[in-house]
């Protein structure tokens, strides 16, 4: 892997990160649980990219 490629996926890695935080914080904050569902959701499903783009390095 180049070093360029490298600081793509840090970047990826970097960017996954806040948003499972952003939706881990909204999800704190919602009382409309269908709409917290949808958003603890979104957090899962950005820690699995994080854990793909973790996964090639």
């Amino acid at each position: 892997m180049s070093p360029k490629e490298l600081t793509y996926i840090e970047d990826a890695l970097g960017h996954e990160k806040f948003l499972k935080t952003q939706c881990q914080e909204a999800a704190q904050n919602l009382q409309d649980m269908e709409l917290k569902n949808c958003v603890e959701q979104l957090q899962q499903k950005h820690q699995q990219i994080f854990d793909s783009f973790y996964n090639m390095i």
